[in-house]
């Protein structure tokens, strides 16, 4: 059986604008480029995946539900399905808590590679911050940025040449 391709997508600052905590669905803004882009990967065949940290949830910010409403209106924003992504793995630990499916873990990336018969150097994590491409190299895969979140200052743009991680401007630069 032939194996598949991929793309596993951060959420915040990624697909949407990132917002400190975002709790509020009314607060959510989607980024315009990314919507159009997921199509035409999905149409050209590529398994997609949402993997996102949410953190405030462990902290106590906000509760599964207010995730979930969020995910909702962003859904609807790009008039997608509910079955868009394949699988959408929301972390809820804090940055201290260990063996979860919190990034730059790559335990969703593994699970989903198993899965689903996917060719992890075929696959991509793609992301604002460095985690994102850390999770991919984790696993096997490619990693990449785009610059529609967090800054990326020359640092890590310096980190992601050494680690051959590609920078876009979003995700349809990418595409």
């Amino acid at each position: 059986m032939q194996k598949k391709m991929a793309l596993f997508l951060d959420r915040d600052g990624t697909l949407i604008e990132d917002a400190h905590y975002l709790k509020d669905p009314e607060e959510l803004k989607i980024i315009p480029s990314a919507g159009p882009s997921l199509h035409k990967a999905k149409n050209a065949g590529f398994f997609l995946f949402m993997h996102t940290n949410q953190s405030g949830i462990a902290r106590g910010y906000y509760e599964w539900t207010d995730v979930h409403a969020c995910n909702a209106k962003m859904y609807n924003e790009f008039g997608w399905s509910v079955d868009f992504f394949v699988e959408v793995c929301i972390a809820p630990e804090s940055p201290q808590e260990k063996g979860g499916f919190r990034k730059p873990s790559p335990r969703f990336e593994r699970e989903m590679t198993e899965k689903y018969n996917l060719a992890p150097s075929q696959c991509w994590v793609i992301g604002d911050k460095w985690i994102d491409p850390q999770t991919a190299l984790a696993c096997g895969m490619q990693g990449a940025l785009v610059r529609t979140g967090k800054p990326i200052d020359q640092s890590l743009e310096k980190k992601a040449a050494d680690h051959q991680v590609g920078i876009f401007d979003d995700l349809a630069q990418f595409v």
